[in-house]
């Protein structure tokens, strides 16, 4: 009796993967997140993306190839205002050296808010 429950949800998923577009428009798929301001920023409340970078020569390159990778996501995910880490919130970042240097970063996407004009 779930299986039909079940490919309702799978077919719903693969209609979403499949559109790349809906994942690109200006506020990407922001909606399926609670928002809340931080200062002047619209923040994802408790929502995180996370990058990661490999073999790179130095730690500097594993750390902006990290937070490269986070932005480039967030932004593809949620549209290009969203891909911003300096705007980001709740950042961490942990990196090790084993044959290069290997960095993970996480943090909240952050947007430039509207002053007292909130998304939702």
């Amino acid at each position: 009796m779930r299986r039909p429950r079940c490919m309702a949800a799978l077919a719903g998923l693969l209609i979403v993967s499949a559109s790349p577009t809906l994942a690109q428009q200006d506020g990407g798929l922001v909606g399926l997140h609670q928002l809340g301001r931080s200062g002047n920023k619209i923040c994802m409340v408790d929502h995180f993306h996370s990058g990661s970078s490999a073999g790179k020569d130095t730690r500097k390159q594993a750390e902006i190839a990290a937070i490269s990778d986070w932005a480039g996501f967030t932004g593809w995910e949620y549209g290009s205002h969203w891909g911003h880490w300096a705007l980001a919130e709740s950042k961490s970042m942990s990196c090790q050296q084993a044959g290069g240097w290997s960095c993970t970063v996480e943090a909240r996407p952050c947007r430039q808010g509207t002053p007292g004009r909130s998304r939702r």
